[in-house]
This record gives structure tokens, sequence and C-alpha cells, in this order.
């Protein structure tokens, strides 16, 4: 196992990363890691490298459309006046129980910002780096623990996509996964849907959902001070603000949100939804139309940098698989197990699935990878065609949360991090690895030998 490419590669990542090199320059250096020590040369290591780096076209692409998005969105005041209105109600906010009630009710905001992302507002992570920074006075003033933060923010971009088959979670559950398993089952007589998708993940998923209580009440829930010099805005000023927001933009948002929610659903893509909602903000003049092209470009800086790590965690992805080490590190963990070893099949396919995942940061690309050699094991250890499912799905959904690569931590890092007081490792990747990872390991495995 330890000389196999896959675990080499994923471990350079992994201490790349926890020395605070940057993820594109590490994901790079791991996939020449990867090919090297899995034979397939320098050149043939950098040409399957830059072969997959189209594969994140795609994605790129979705978060230069959500960016604008967001962009407009912000644009129409709908989020500073949201933002605007918690200061105003924090300054008439007394000391003590009530500060402690208000706190939980930001987070729980913020959670619900979060899971809608996924769905009833579909720009994912473009949300953050909107919503997130009006935010960081109040949290400097409740003493918040941001990292509690980043976990509330990575539960909800998460959990929503493996429980909830609307938005992101039906493109990866009725899209990737439920198409992969029934191919990969076709000649064995396993066949899935939608349904038994979400049934199948609801252990693992309340595992994660006990993750997001520890972190909130227990990990970190003690005040936390930030030495930050930015100076918060005068009562006065929040209220010429406020007095500045057109109530029209604010309606147009909310017929921008739904149309582009309800054309995502019609058309499975991110991309015509978000251009429909954006001609609705150029149309009712929240943006002048000739402005397309400024909103655009702050759209494309506001999620470059997750669109490049994504793409170089394509790259990646095809390098681990063209060494082949994929199939060899599950043939080697699965050498003798049959149906009385059941416990141990099930912990080591999702170990397996842990590694790939946080090595390339996708739970939508692990997918492919592992279905058409998880089915047949399954099938051959003795799991039901339920525990099946749960294991595919949760081996992929693992490493998600708290991979140095993942949009689920660096989306929570480009919000958090504005003011240079939130390290993306240590404070985003450590705190959503201990507390989702963990129990998704343990409810995964629960789900596999119950189901």
């Amino acid at each position: 196992m330890l000389t196999n490419a896959v675990v080499i590669s994923i471990i350079v990542l992994l201490i790349l990363s926890l020395l605070r090199i940057n993820v594109v320059i590490a994901l790079i250096i791991s996939a020449l890691t990867a090919g090297l020590t899995g034979g397939l040369g320098l050149s043939k290591t950098i040409e399957t490298f830059t072969g997959g780096l189209g594969g994140g076209a795609e994605v790129a692409m979705n978060y230069a459309i959500l960016g604008a998005f967001a962009i407009a969105i912000s644009k129409s005041g709908i989020t500073d006046l949201l933002a605007f209105k918690a200061i105003k109600r924090l300054g008439k906010t007394p000391t003590g129980k009530s500060v402690t009630g208000f706190k939980y009710f930001i987070l729980t905001v913020l959670l619900a910002f979060s899971i809608s992302s996924q769905n009833l507002l579909p720009v994912h992570i473009a949300f953050i780096p909107i919503v997130v920074p009006p935010l960081l006075s109040i949290f400097n003033r409740l003493k918040i623990d941001r990292r509690a933060v980043a976990c509330v923010l990575t539960f909800g971009l998460t959990a929503t996509y493996m429980y909830l088959p609307v938005g992101f979670g039906k493109i990866f559950i009725e899209s990737i996964l439920v198409k992969n398993i029934n191919e990969a089952g076709a000649s064995l007589g396993l066949q899935t849907n939608v349904g038994e998708v979400s049934m199948a993940m609801t252990i693992p998923v309340i595992g994660m959902f006990l993750g997001l209580l520890t972190a909130v009440f227990i990990t970190y829930r003690k005040p936390r001070e930030y030495q930050v010099h930015i100076e918060e805005p005068t009562t006065a000023e929040i209220e010429r603000h406020i007095a500045g927001i057109k109530p029209i933009h604010v309606w147009v948002s909310l017929l921008a949100i739904i149309v582009t929610f309800g054309l995502q659903l019609f058309t499975s893509s991110t991309i015509i939804g978000g251009l429909a909602g954006l001609i609705i903000f150029g149309v009712f003049g929240v943006f002048r139309l000739k402005e397309s092209n400024d909103i655009f470009q702050q759209g494309l800086r506001l999620m470059a940098m997750i669109g490049f790590v994504m793409i170089a965690a394509s790259g990646f992805a095809n390098v681990i698989n063209a060494t082949g080490d994929v199939t060899e590190l599950v043939n080697g963990f699965s050498q003798g197990l049959g149906p009385e070893n059941k416990g141990i099949a099930a912990f080591l396919m999702l170990l397996v699935g842990l590694l790939i995942t946080m090595g390339i940061g996708s739970s939508f690309s692990t997918v492919p990878i592992i279905t058409s050699i998880y089915v047949p094991l399954c099938l051959a250890v003795g799991f039901s065609p339920l525990a099946t499912v749960s294991i595919v799905g949760v081996a992929a959904a693992l490493g998600d949360a708290g991979s140095p690569a993942s949009d689920s931590t660096l989306g929570p890092t480009s919000g958090l991090n504005i003011d240079g007081k939130h390290d993306h490792i240590w404070d985003s990747v450590v705190p959503t690895f201990i507390h989702y990872n963990i129990p998704l390991m343990v409810f995964g495995w629960i789900a596999a030998m119950t189901l």
C-alpha cells in the first residue's frame, strides 16, 4: 500500500498543503509524483496531466457564470440589506444570553444560506464571498470562532447534495451516482434509483449533522478574538446605505433567483440558469447591459482561484487514473475478503474513497473512478443493493469536506479570509476533516452493515 502511486501522491499533497504551499502548486507536484511513481515517466505524466485539464473546464465555466450571478445579486443590494440589518440589530442587543442567542441565530442563517445555495438559490459557493465579508465585523464583536463558521458552511455545501436530489444534489445523485451504479450493476442485476440513494445516505448524513453540532456547541464554542484593524460602519452610515437600496432591485433579485432555480431544474444546467438570471438583472436595470463585461470580469475574479484549483484537480485525477493504481489499491485491500469479512471490506472501501477524494477534491469526480470496481466487489462480498449504494455514495463523499482542493473548503476560506485572519488549511480543512470525515467513516460503516 505504501508503494502505491495514489497513496504516495496524496500523502505528498497533504504534506505540502499542511506546509501552506499553494493548493494548485501542491496538486501539480502531487500529479508529477503519482505519474513518476506509477511508471508513466515524466513526458507521459505531463501529457496526461494537461490532457485532463479540460475535464475541469465545464466546472470552471459554471463558477464563472455563478460568480457573475453572485456579483449581480450583490449589486441589487439584497445581501447588504441583510448584513446591515443584522449589524443594526446587534447594536441594540444587550450582553449575556441575548448575545449568545444572536450568535446562534447568525450561524443558523448562514446554514440556511449554505443549504439553499445547492438548490433554492443555485449559486453554490459563489454566495460566500458576497455574504460573509460584510458579516465579519459581527463575528468579531460576538467573538465567534470562524472555524465554527467554516464547519457550518461546509455542512450545508456537502450534506445537501448527498441527501437532497434537487439542484446540485440532482446532478450528484441522479446524473452521476445512480447513472454510474446502474451502468456498473447492469450485468450483475443491480439497479437503483434516486429514492434509494437518499434512503441509503440518511445514516451518513445524520453522522455529519452530529459533527456539525459538535463543532458549533463543543469544539469551537468558546469565544475567539481576532486582531483586526477595520473600522466598523456607524449607525448613520448603515442607515444611508440601506436608504440607497432600491426596493425594485430587491424584488428583481427574488425574481432572478426563482427563474434561475426553475431553469436549473428544467435544463439540469447551472450555466443556462445563471445566464437567465443575469439577463433579468440587466433588463430590469440592476446593472446596465453595457456593464455586463465588467460584471462577468468581477465574477471571474471572485471565483478564479477556485476554478483553477478545480482544473488542476481534474488533471491530477487523470494522472492517478492513468497509473492504474486505483484498481491495484482496491484489489490489494480486497484480497481474501469474503462475506465473513464484510466489516473489514466496508471500512477499507470507505478508506480508499477518502484517499481518492482527498486528493482530487471532488466527490462528483470520484464516483466514476470507484463505481466500476466497488459495485461488483460489494456484491461479491455479500452486501445488499442498498448497502452497496451507501458504500459507493459515502466513499465518494468522504474527503470532500476536509480536502485542500475541495470547493467545500475553498469556498468558506474565500469569505472568511478577506482580512487575512483565517488560514485555509488549519482553519477550514483540518476542522472540517475532523468533524465530517470521521463521522462519515463511522456512520457510513454502520449504514453498510445495517442496510
